[in-house]
């Protein structure tokens, strides 16, 4: 068997979490392959709404095993926060729910560093979401992390206290102000009593040796579908660096986050808006700051679902949805939020871009909207609501010549159609 791949092929925000959720039906396990509490998944089925940050989103599907894999970094306290949430609903996670000894964890001090580091970059902020993710990958590559594997091992205290000591010399290194500053609210003291509270109770969570139980399942024939985070274009190598995370957020990811090899990866399902947004700091070449852009915040209610801040939006980039398409290895696209653009009677598509009087169609190593023009072609728009449309093959004329117009730019079909945020509302091929 092989391992299918849903990743996001914007800055992230794409709506891979509804997608993982509606896939997870035809697969036996549901594996997240990188980033941490940062990411922001939003599922909505039966009027209800939930939004996991380092669960994966197969969850809902008791009969499916969801799988934390090695390439994620947890928050314990978030991530019991997360757990009650949703037993809260009914939802018992713990029952399917599986965590790789290799997960590396964000320790509480590791977010005073991240609040420190963001805030000495003043006008260079990179908007990180201060979930304390960099520093904690930091550790990871400098060899210093604590990993879930550590908890019940003797040295585990002793450990962590010397990592806490590091960071807390850094933190003193620099002049920065902390006035005022908490952990979700809380003081340091405070959240790292309730992390340690979180710590017990992770224990009581299966946690395995993940690349060995993966590779396992494959050979008995088990289906297994990877669940990336964030998006291509904030990939740590090939997004638009630095305004990036600190993972690799592209198929490459998948082997390295949690343990295939590269020939057991299967299809690869590329998701993207019918439009592009991005949250924080960073280029971002077709935003738009007029009317057009506040109606796609409005109509796609563009806020981050970690950090809650609003996002920037903008007309639909095909020169950087086909270098991610190409950085992947993408079989399938499958676009989200087509209903957002339903009140427009005329909708443009950047197909190239215009740099130093010269016209370019790739994506470039330097993303600046000073020395980049996007060149736009106009589309006629379907102007009507969506919500009564059953099926792909009735999609509006305007809506399938939209659909016809990527498909032609990128090559790639597009098999798949959300038309509103529910799970019911996703039309296939």
């Amino acid at each position: 068997m092989k391992v299918d791949v849903i990743l996001g092929l914007q800055w992230g925000d794409e709506g891979k979490g509804k997608i993982v959720d509606v896939f997870t039906p035809h697969y036996d396990i549901i594996a997240r392959f990188q980033g941490g509490p940062n990411a922001g998944h939003t599922i909505e089925f039966d009027r209800k709404k939930f939004i996991l940050h380092t669960i994966p989103s197969g969850i809902f599907h008791h009969s499916k095993l969801n799988l934390i894999g090695n390439g994620v970094i947890i928050d314990p306290f978030i991530f019991i926060r997360e757990i009650d949430k949703l037993a809260e609903a009914g939802i018992h996670a713990e029952e399917n729910l599986l965590i790789s000894n290799r997960a590396h964890l964000i320790l509480p001090s590791h977010r005073m560093l991240d609040a420190v580091f963001e805030s000495l970059k003043g006008q260079a902020k990179i908007g990180s979401t201060l979930k304390g993710i960099g520093p904690t990958y930091t550790d990871k590559f400098a060899r210093n992390g604590l990993r879930v594997g550590n908890l019940n091992e003797k040295d585990f205290m002793e450990r962590y206290r010397a990592l806490k000591k590091i960071h807390l010399h850094t933190i003193g290194s620099y002049s920065a102000d902390l006035a005022g500053f908490t952990l979700d609210g809380l003081s340091f003291e405070a959240y790292e009593e309730k992390w340690f509270e979180a710590i017990g109770r992770m224990k009581d969570f299966r946690i395995v040796e993940s690349e060995q139980f993966l590779n396992n399942s494959l050979d008995e024939g088990k289906s297994v579908l990877a669940e990336g985070a964030q998006g291509t274009l904030l990939d740590v190598d090939f997004g638009s660096y630095p305004f990036v995370t600190s993972s690799n957020t592209i198929a490459a990811g998948v082997c390295s986050g949690l343990g295939i090899s590269p020939h057991r990866i299967g299809r690869i399902y590329g998701i993207f808006k019918a439009y592009c947004t991005r949250v924080g700091s960073g280029p971002f070449p077709t935003e738009l700051i007029d009317e057009a852009g506040t109606i796609l915040r409005r109509n796609g209610n563009e806020f981050g679902s970690t950090t809650g801040r609003p996002r920037r939006c903008g007309w639909l980039d095909l020169p950087a949805l086909k270098y991610a398409i190409m950085l992947n290895g993408v079989d399938t696209l499958i676009m989200m939020k087509a209903d957002v653009l339903n009140t427009f009677e005329k909708i443009k598509v950047c197909s190239q871009y215009k740099t130093s009087g010269q016209i370019r169609d790739e994506f470039p190593f330097e993303l600046s909207e000073d020395t980049l023009e996007p060149v736009y072609q106009e589309l006629t728009g379907w102007n009507l609501p969506l919500n009564c449309i059953g099926s792909f093959d009735t999609l509006p004329d305007p809506l399938s010549e939209y659909i016809r117009f990527i498909e032609k730019e990128t090559g790639i079909p597009i098999d798949m159609v959300s038309i509103g945020p529910d799970r019911d509302q996703t039309l296939k091929r």
